[in-house]
């Protein structure tokens, strides 16, 4: 194990402790920095531009996440019932996750520009949200079809004795078995909502009017147009902080339910 520890602490430790260190002080490209303490989370908490930026990825993650998940489950569900041709099925479905997302990008953003949505603020984020549902649903897709494969087929068929419905099938013997599999699911989803970054910069650069300047991209505007790294580092630990207490919130709402 220890090749393995020193890579992680080499290329996720030391960058994460980097990363809070220039948080802390007024940074710049050419190696100069001096220490301002919480003076970058100070201006963070007293700037509109945070917030709203904030405030747009808590939309954004909200729209996404729960719209993957309910995909994913879908066409899980749907891909147990096939019998015939199921691996070129499953392979199909798959085929957008392996696909480059600017590639993906790009496409989506020719297909929008007709129907003009990528203008209107309050369309671009449900707009954003599919590009990430159709890019991304095949990975969870195939995590609760794994899932759904440990389900005993007895407790299905005596459910079906009882006359159940599909709806109570899936809500009193499926979904309590793929609660594992789905907390995984809507965790991971979650962190890369969150984290969104390429479908914007490829498909609208934060606009319009800062309708889809989410935190991850704020976070690139400031070190990469702004050259502010302590800025930049110190919204990136923020974001860090946020995806770790909504991820602490998502485990204790699955264990409470279990």
């Amino acid at each position: 194990m220890l090749p393995v520890l020193v890579l992680f602490g080499l290329f996720r430790v030391v960058p994460v402790a980097g990363a809070v260190g220039m948080s802390l002080t007024e940074h710049d490209l050419g190696g100069g920095w001096t220490f301002t303490g919480v003076a970058n989370y100070r201006d963070l908490a007293g700037s509109g531009t945070f917030l709203t930026s904030l405030r747009t990825t808590l939309v954004y993650v909200a729209i996404c996440v729960p719209l993957t998940v309910l995909v994913a489950l879908g066409t899980a569900l749907l891909l147990r019932r096939v019998t015939w041709a199921r691996s070129w099925f499953r392979t199909a479905l798959l085929t957008p996750y392996v696909t480059s997302l600017v590639l993906a990008g790009v496409v989506w953003r020719w297909l929008f520009e007709p129907l003009g949505v990528l203008d209107h603020p309050s369309l671009v984020l449900p707009a954003l949200a599919v590009v990430s549902v159709w890019k991304g649903f095949g990975y969870s897709m195939l995590v609760l079809f794994a899932g759904l494969q440990d389900v005993p087929p007895d407790c299905v068929d005596a459910a079906k004795v009882d006359g159940a419905s599909a709806w109570q099938r899936l809500r009193h013997v499926l979904l309590p078995f793929l609660r594992p599999a789905l907390f995984f699911v809507v965790v991971v989803e979650t962190i890369g909502a969150f984290q969104v970054f390429d479908t914007i910069y490829v498909m609208t650069g934060g606009g319009p009017m800062r309708a889809s300047y989410t935190l991850a991209y704020a976070v690139y505007d400031h070190a990469f147009r702004m050259f502010d790294l302590g800025h930049a580092a110190a919204a990136g630990i923020v974001l860090w902080a946020v995806v770790l207490l909504v991820a602490l919130t998502q485990r204790r709402v699955f264990e409470r339910g279990s």
